[in-house]
């Protein structure tokens, strides 16, 4: 508050009539001077504080060790679902869901009609949620 009163002091004779009241103008002298002390201060504590501490505060994108373990559990065992499946309709799924080939490239490139790759994809994910469900 010292501080405001100061610049107010020191600069009242830049106070132009301008339409506006003095107590508008002190009160922007006064919110100006707060809000160069605070950004002072918080540079201040920024450059005080350690890197160790200020990484602390960046959260790390990457999965955790358990949610690593967990994906890796979650693999295995779709992994293990996809060799019960026919090595055909496997790699149907494969091509299907991992690779984003379409239900007519599959057609085309199996030779099957493509409501009958349908169907096999279908059936193919009943059994893989099956089997991941035990």
């Amino acid at each position: 508050m010292q501080d405001a009163f100061c610049k107010i002091w020191s600069r009242a004779g830049q106070y132009r009539v301008n339409g506006y009241s003095p107590m508008t103008w002190l009160i922007t002298l006064a919110r100006n001077a707060a809000i160069d002390r605070r950004r002072k201060r918080d540079a201040a504590e920024r450059r005080s504080s350690a890197p160790i501490e200020a990484a602390d505060l960046v959260a790390d994108p990457a999965p955790g060790p358990a949610q690593q373990t967990q994906a890796r559990a979650e693999a295995e065992a779709l992994f293990a679902c996809m060799s019960e499946l026919p090595p055909d309709r496997a790699e149907m799924v494969r091509r299907a869901y991992l690779e984003g080939a379409t239900y007519a490239e599959l057609s085309d490139a199996s030779g099957v009609k493509l409501n009958t790759v349908r169907t096999w994809l279908r059936r193919s994910l009943m059994q893989l949620r099956e089997c991941l469900s035990r």
